[in-house]
């Protein structure tokens, strides 16, 4: 069952979990964070699919419940997919900000003690699955797939993934971008079929761009239109007139 969050909506997190958690980046959870962690920590899920509006603080909620998997010993060590080498590194700061040690330069071999973990991406898991897997099955895993969508940009990348985290413990995905199963199939996501016919992701919980305007977590979108006369000139010298707003014919584009 999809969970959506309103602006409207209390959440009070556990006593394992306190609201003002010394494992996020921010100080403070905001309430979707919170309904998402009191969800997750309620049904203990080996997946989870959570759908939120860009900006609105997925980076936060994916660290801070690593962090409490960490504390409880529900996983020893964390591997975080990330669509391009800039947020793989992204990643890897925003994680050592609150004490999560991830190597975002991870190639091959056993990681140094003094890592919790890695960070890379998505075309990284496609070359080297087994190593993957391997490291999967070697101590208990949260995987985090950073906007899983992009595991669909490849078939290669959706079967790698497959392969290298399927004996993972728990995994965790994120994505702003809800997404139809008419691409290449991406592995860990249940997909539901629509009235229309079409098979869409399944998100376990989605905090959606609506609730977020609401919140003020993010600012409106407005799309100006403009109105005007134009004139130019042409190479060929000729003096071309145009209205804003109005289309154009052949000769004027």
């Amino acid at each position: 069952m999809t969970t959506t969050a309103s602006s409207s909506t209390s959440h009070h997190l556990s006593p394992a979990f306190p609201g003002r958690a010394p494992w996020g980046t921010a100080s403070k959870l905001r309430a979707w964070q919170e309904g998402a962690m009191e969800k997750y920590l309620q049904e203990q899920p080996r997946d989870f699919l959570a759908v939120a509006t860009p900006g609105a603080g997925k980076t936060t909620f994916a660290l801070t419940l690593a962090s409490w998997l960490l504390h409880h010993h529900v996983v020893q060590q964390v591997t975080v997919v990330a669509p391009t080498e800039h947020l793989k590194k992204q990643w890897a700061e925003a994680a050592a900000r609150i004490g999560i040690k991830l190597d975002p330069e991870y190639s091959a071999g056993p990681l140094s003690r003094e890592y919790h973990g890695i960070a890379i991406t998505y075309a990284g898991v496609g070359v080297r699955p087994m190593l993957h897997r391997n490291r999967s099955e070697q101590r208990k895993t949260l995987v985090i797939l950073d906007e899983i969508h992009h595991a669909g940009d490849s078939k290669s990348w959706g079967e790698a993934c497959l392969e290298a985290f399927e004996p993972a413990t728990r995994r965790l995905a994120l994505t702003g971008t809800p997404f139809r199963s008419d691409t290449n199939p991406i592995p860990f996501v249940t997909y539901e079929e629509g009235n229309d016919g079409i098979r869409r992701s399944a998100a376990d919980y989605t905090y959606g761009y609506g609730s977020a305007l609401a919140d003020g977590v993010v600012r409106p979108v407005i799309f100006m239109s403009y109105s005007g006369n134009m004139r130019w000139r042409t190479k060929a010298g000729d003096e071309i007139a145009a209205r804003l707003g109005e289309p154009m014919t052949k000769d004027a584009v």
